[in-house]
């Protein structure tokens, strides 16, 4: 199993950007579908944005679509989430997530992926 270690969170004002990254790290990190996840103040987990194993394809929530960006560089073992133009909405704590794959797709459901990572706190002030 890999185990994961989100960073780059923060406070920031609506309007700003953060770069949430994720270091991976116990297995071979180019076997892995990644994902991004966030859970607002007393709501449930959500999905945020998808990447496939090659960095080829990709998917977001409508929320973040055309804000956020996804990408992953296999050689450092690390999944990246650019935040742009945040509003408070956003608000969150910020989890990343695996799945081993041989596919070349991406997935979109929390259960479709079995590793997590502890989370990272997202603030983002009006």
């Amino acid at each position: 199993q890999v185990q994961l270690v989100e960073s780059g969170g923060g406070l920031v004002q609506a309007g700003g950007s953060l770069r949430l990254s994720c270091a991976a790290s116990g297995d071979t990190f180019s076997l892995y579908a990644m994902g991004w996840f966030r859970q607002p103040p007393g709501k449930e987990r959500e999905f945020v944005a998808t990447i496939a194993r090659s960095g080829g394809s990709t998917a977001y929530a409508d929320s973040v679509k055309g804000r956020f960006s996804i990408s992953r560089d296999n050689a450092k073992n690390t999944v990246y989430l650019q935040m742009n133009n945040l509003k408070p909405e956003d608000t969150a704590v910020y989890y990343c997530a695996a799945k081993i794959t041989l596919g070349s797709g991406y997935y979109l459901r929390p259960q479709d992926f079995g590793s997590w990572g502890q989370g990272t706190q997202v603030t983002v002030s009006s």
